[in-house]
């Protein structure tokens, strides 16, 4: 089983700069985004983290786990509630 790391960055700063071939995402459209689309969350297998994060070229504003991604998604500002 892998254990994935979970990244939370900025749509306006960062999405430019993600390698989707270094991420379990394949591109911009398969991607979570918040509601107001302000921030984005990419994953990848524990211990291999990307190249544009350790040099610096995107920093994530939070690094979660499994759990700690799943509880955020259900916030306001990520999950919008069935009427």
């Amino acid at each position: 089983m892998k254990i994935l790391t979970y990244a939370i960055c900025d749509t306006a700063t960062d999405l430019a700069n993600i390698n989707f071939n270094d991420v379990e995402e394949t591109s911009s459209s398969t991607i979570r985004k918040s509601l107001d689309e302000s921030e984005f969350v990419i994953k990848w297998v524990e211990g291999n983290t990307p190249s544009f994060i350790t040099d610096g070229t995107v920093t994530p504003s939070e690094t979660l786990s499994h759990a700690e991604a799943l509880a955020l998604m259900v916030t306001d500002a990520w999950n919008s509630p069935i009427p």
